[in-house]
């Protein structure tokens, strides 16, 4: 079986455990892809593992939780873990933490870009349960009060396509902050698709950054390079997934390898002169869950249509969201409520007194600005001049990457008056 059939087969397999997801369109056709089926799902808090979506190049492997090793290297006491000591030895922590992949919202560039083509549906909030990374690092040696800039570099144990090891690095001080070793979703045994047996889930940050059926935990001094893995030759390469793919950077540029950036923060990365900018946090974003577009509201016996969404910021908090109910001519402040963790969204909710004697649409936004007071850019436009951003438009860029502007996000909702009875 080719690797197209391959990934046909596990898609079908997917979507057979997640009936609340659908097949997402890849151009590249390269990827095992499903999102989220509706906007239902952002009217809620919690994702259920059935409606989660999932992003992934490589076959899943066959993996035995049993005989599965996690090696730690590049501290003072190399150990090679099994899942039972990561169960057992440990401390165990539940996360809770927004996933949106990368790519999310790709498919609203104009141009359109190549590969995966996102709407809305590539981003989730779930609780994650493992083992903390700073407590293995630490039993094997590593001074966690000095962290001294350095990185941790993680080895997914997937098989390569074209021999790309799927490879990341984070800075070592996230990793030592927050990051778990997960082997549990919303109190449930991963599946496959979501990284069985475990997986790293670097809360507040992209899903690149989250890998998959983890193989190695190494610690080095700067991101992944050639000279990372130089120990041995066996014609694979490391470096793909951290410096060429999930960059952001304009049409036909090939970025190069750096050792290091001077902020994970991605949008500072963008407005600050990082050249190709990496896509560690997730940049502040919003979307409207209720109502979904999908069938005609009605108001209650009050005049009142309730406005639901969900915000997120990365690893920054959600300061505000505004609502617009008239295709971004007025703005009003929602209410923020619910759960407040570091790394996941909130709810919003507004309440809308429409104001109609007839059947009407209503085109419906929401934007949010995070506590550093930056607010979503109103679309997605190409650049004149690379590296000057205009505050009401993120530059399209030749991934799709880490797109948060909120007007392709709208939605088109018809409103009919309530009858009297």
């Amino acid at each position: 079986m080719d690797r197209s059939e391959t990934r046909m087969a596990e898609t079908e397999a997917i979507l057979d455990r997640k009936p609340g997801t659908r097949a997402v369109r890849d151009e590249d056709d390269r990827y095992t892809v499903v999102g989220a089926a509706s906007r239902r799902t952002f009217a809620d808090w919690l994702t259920p593992v059935e409606e989660h979506f999932v992003c992934h190049r490589n076959d899943i492997p066959d993996a035995d939780a049993d005989a599965w090793r996690v090696q730690v290297t590049g501290v003072d006491d190399d150990a090679t873990l099994s899942m039972e000591a990561l169960r057992t030895e440990y401390p165990t922590v539940a996360v809770a933490h927004t996933m949106e992949c990368a790519g999310n919202d790709r498919g609203q560039h104009d141009p359109e870009t190549g590969s995966v083509q996102w709407e809305w549906d590539a981003v989730a909030t779930a609780v994650w349960t493992g083992t903390p990374v700073r407590a293995v690092l630490r039993d094997c040696g590593l001074d966690v009060t000095d962290d001294a800039d350095r990185w941790l570099t993680v080895v997914g144990g997937d098989p390569p396509a074209d021999g790309d090891v799927y490879v990341k690095s984070i800075p070592l001080a996230k990793a030592l902050d927050d990051c778990v070793l997960a082997y549990e979703i919303n109190g449930r045994p991963l599946p496959p698709e979501h990284g069985f047996p475990v997986r790293l889930v670097v809360p507040g940050w992209y899903g690149t950054n989250s890998v998959k059926w983890v193989d190695e935990l190494r610690v080095t001094d700067t991101m992944v390079t050639d000279a990372t893995f130089a120990d041995g030759d066996d014609g694979r390469t490391y470096t793909y997934w951290q410096h060429g793919a999930y960059r952001i950077h304009p049409a036909n540029v090939e970025p190069e390898v750096q050792e290091t950036v001077p902020t994970a923060d991605t949008w500072d990365q963008l407005v600050g002169g990082v050249e190709h900018p990496y896509t560690f946090d997730e940049n502040v974003m919003s979307l409207v869950g209720h109502p979904d577009g999908e069938s005609t509201v009605t108001p209650d016996e009050n005049g009142r249509i309730e406005i639901r969404g969900v915000a997120w910021a990365g690893d920054d908090r959600v300061a505000r969201v505004e609502v617009s109910t008239d295709d971004g001519d007025s703005w009003h402040d929602a209410d923020l409520y619910g759960p407040d963790y570091d790394g996941a969204w909130r709810l919003f909710a507004y309440t809308w007194r429409p104001d109609l004697d007839a059947e009407a649409t209503a085109t419906l936004l929401s934007r949010a600005t995070d506590e550093r007071d930056r607010t979503q850019p109103a679309r997605i436009a190409v650049l004149d001049e690379w590296g000057d951003v205009p505050d009401d438009v993120y530059p399209w860029n030749e991934g799709g990457y880490a797109a948060n502007a909120y007007r392709p996000n709208g939605v088109e909702v018809q409103v009919s008056p309530r009858r009297s009875e």
